[in-house]
Order: C-alpha cells, then structure tokens, then sequence
C-alpha cells in the first residue's frame, strides 16, 4: 500500500466523504506521491530543489507516473512545484485504484436532495484492514517514545502538514499529539538526509497548502 493510498483512506470517514476540504487532501496526495519517491530512493531534495537519483520505476503506476513527469523536466524545481503538480490529477486516481482493488466502494447521493455527491465508502462495510494497519501504525508511534520508521514518520509528517491529525488523533490529548509529531519529525529516526527530505516535502505541503487557499479566497472576493 502507498503512502498516497494510506493517506486518502485516513482522509476519509467511514461513509465515504472526505474529512478535509480538497485544497488540504489534493496537495497531501501531491506530497505523499514525491514522499513516497523519496523513501523509494528515486529522487532527493537537494539545494531546495528535487532532483532524480534514479528512473528505474517502484512497481507503482501512480508513483511511477510521477517519476516519469519529473524525469521529463531537464530543469530542477523545488518541492512544491511538483506537489502543486501532482496534486492535480491524484485523487481520482488513487480513488479509482482503491475501488479497482476492491478496497472502496462508489455510491452517489444527493446532498439536500439537490446536489449530488460522490461518496466512497469501504466496500465491505467495515474499515479496510490496510486502513486499519496504519492508522494503528502512527498512533503507535504518537503514543509511543523513540524512534519511528522512515514510512510511518511521512505519513505522520502528511497528517500533519494537511492538520488530518485533528481528526485521526481527535480522541488525544492536543497539545501531546502536536508535540509527538513535531518530535518524530525532528528525531533520528532516519539518517538525516532522509529526514531533511521528509522535512521539506513536509514544509512544501503546508506552502502548497497555504498558497491554494490564499489564491481561492483572492478570487472569491474580486
């Protein structure tokens, strides 16, 4: 399972909506596809930009495709250049997957009776066991002390950039849940270009973020 698969099914509630508006899922998406480049050792963040270590391609369609975009692009760019990018087509991608694998499930209603609405909800009516296994991943490791694996500390660091963390650890202690994953993310956890890395996708995210919502707003009001 992806980090861009666990991180949509964290992403949404158990009838299958969405549990942060699209601005925050669409650019998490983005960073979970150049995070998980990252810890496949297909790209690195070096002088602020991403650069390619390497085109062979991980196995993964969705992931592989985004290699291939920032192959394709001679010039180096910063992170959330290509988590702006990535972000664009993500969604319905990873949802297609996820209902092609059997994992959700499509159903459309109407909200108020007028305006219709997508909903994805698990296809057996019960959490996805690989939902399951990280959720309890990284609320292992927000309860926990110490060290986390390199995996288990992007998704933490999406949850948090994309402030999911509300609501996947709303039944914690705020203040402790803010504080354990500003730690994991400051830790050695991970040798520290890996982390460094995880650091400014994570920060690109909250840019991305911050920029989307800036620029949605500026139009709205003019």
């Amino acid at each position: 399972m992806s980090l861009a698969e666990e991180f949509l099914l964290l992403a949404y509630d158990e009838s299958g909506a969405p549990l942060t508006d699209g601005t925050h899922l669409d650019n998490g998406l983005g960073g979970a596809l150049l995070l998980e480049l990252a810890l496949a050792e297909r790209v690195d963040v070096e002088d602020k930009r991403v650069v390619v270590l390497s085109a062979a391609p991980t196995g993964d369609a969705l992931t592989d495709q985004a290699l291939s975009m920032i192959v394709s692009l001679d010039k180096a760019r910063k992170p959330g250049h290509w988590i702006t990018k990535l972000s664009k087509q993500a969604r319905p991608r990873v949802l297609e997957k996820l209902v092609a694998e059997g994992v959700l499930t499509v159903e459309k209603d109407r909200v108020l009776w007028v305006f219709p609405r997508t909903l994805y909800p698990p296809a057996t009516g019960e959490q996805p066991a690989v939902e399951a296994e990280a959720r309890e991943r990284i609320r292992a490791a927000v309860l926990g002390t110490g060290p986390v694996e390199p995996r288990t500390a992007a998704l933490c660091a999406l949850v948090a950039a994309t402030e999911l963390d509300r609501k996947v650890f709303g039944d914690l202690d705020r203040k402790k849940v803010t504080a354990r994953l500003k730690e994991i993310g400051e830790g050695s956890w991970a040798a520290t270009a890996v982390r460094k890395t995880i650091e400014e996708i994570q920060a690109a995210v909250m840019i991305a973020i911050i920029a989307s919502t800036t620029a949605a707003t500026a139009g709205s009001s003019a």
